[in-house]
């Protein structure tokens, strides 16, 4: 365990030259993942892989501010390469870690973070098998910067977008906009943070729930509504499928807090970033049983339906208002929202 004196240091440029303090740094952080951390030192990692398809994703994260409320930078890298492997069917087994650090980071915040990532990578039951650590210039990164990639088995069919129908539902599996808003109010002091709490989470556990539960066809595709936020994901749905998506603004599930600061803050819940919740594409015949299972499970107690693939030809997005009038839901060209992640 490391001493309170190595955790009162900050992260030096010689960290990252390969010799004795970049030696130290490494068996620090191998101390702290744990068991968690499964990798033998080697150039490269050796895994025994079930016979069968494997999946395979990576992502970078930038997140900015990196710590927040209620989690961070390392509990979301976990998060978002867990759930796109997941989302597509296949069941996460390994990640790498690869981690650009800044010079003058406080080991105490680099402690944090491997915390998140160790306590959420035991949640989600996956191990770290090989990483990388980079240190950069003062002014050359944020505090810290993450790149996971994820390996995973398919026990059963993948998911893919085009396997959707129309009259197919959309169900997202809990409220969208509190990531977005609790990182904002975050970094601008805003105080909402307080009550709007990020909705990161690991959320396979959920979909083995899901599956185990409802028939293999029950849920055609899934995906994460993470950056551009559920906006994003119907448009890439509707290109995806040719059709016209159309959901209910009364059923979309935003608190008020959130909605308020949304108003505040000028942005649209619609294009806010999510760490924690699925948009799923549902059998008409097989909702209420989805519903059900989302419902018992921690992540997706407040599941609902906001709408349906339509079979009209068209790629769009249309918002049904509170008073019976639609409208088209445009795609945005670029960010409506400052980088969070």
């Amino acid at each position: 365990m490391a001493t309170d004196s190595f955790l009162d240091q900050q992260i030096v440029l010689d960290h990252g030259t390969g010799a004795r303090l970049s030696r130290e740094l490494v068996e620090f952080m191998v101390g702290v993942l744990g068991d968690v951390y499964i990798g033998e030192m080697e150039d490269s990692a050796m895994l025994p892989v079930p016979a069968g398809n494997i999946a395979m994703t990576t992502d970078s994260f930038v997140v900015d501010p990196p710590f927040f409320g209620n989690g961070d930078i390392g509990k979301i890298a976990v998060c978002g390469t867990v759930n796109d492997l997941a989302v597509v069917g296949a069941e996460p087994l390994y990640l790498t870690l690869a981690m650009i650090l800044e010079t003058g980071l406080p080991i105490r915040r680099l402690h944090q973070a491997l915390v998140s990532l160790r306590d959420t990578a035991k949640e989600a039951g996956v191990k770290i098998v090989a990483g990388d650590t980079k240190v950069v210039g003062p002014g050359e990164a944020d505090g810290i910067f993450l790149n996971t990639t994820g390996i995973g088995v398919f026990h059963r069919a993948p998911k893919r977008m085009t396997d959707v129908r129309a009259g197919d539902r959309i169900v997202l599996s809990g409220p969208i906009g509190n990531h977005t808003v609790h990182l904002l109010s975050v970094r601008e002091g805003l105080g909402f943070e307080k009550n709007v709490l990020s909705d990161c989470a690991p959320l396979n556990g959920m979909i083995d729930a899901l599956e185990e539960a409802v028939p293999a066809d029950a849920v055609r595709s899934m995906r994460d509504v993470t950056r551009g936020g559920l906006s994003a994901v119907l448009h890439e749905y509707a290109a995806a499928l040719g059709r016209t998506l159309r959901i209910e603004d009364a059923a979309l599930p935003v608190d008020f807090e959130t909605r308020m600061a949304a108003d505040m803050l000028g942005i649209n819940p619609l294009n806010c970033a999510n760490e924690g919740c699925l948009a799923l594409f549902v059998d008409p015949d097989s909702v209420d049983s989805v519903l059900k299972t989302l419902r018992a499970h921690p992540y997706g107690e407040r599941a609902v339906v906001i709408g349906e693939v339509t079979d009209r030809a068209v790629k769009a997005v249309e918002l049904v208002g509170e008073d019976g009038k639609v409208s088209e839901i445009e795609e945005l060209q670029g960010a409506e929202l400052p980088r969070l992640c």
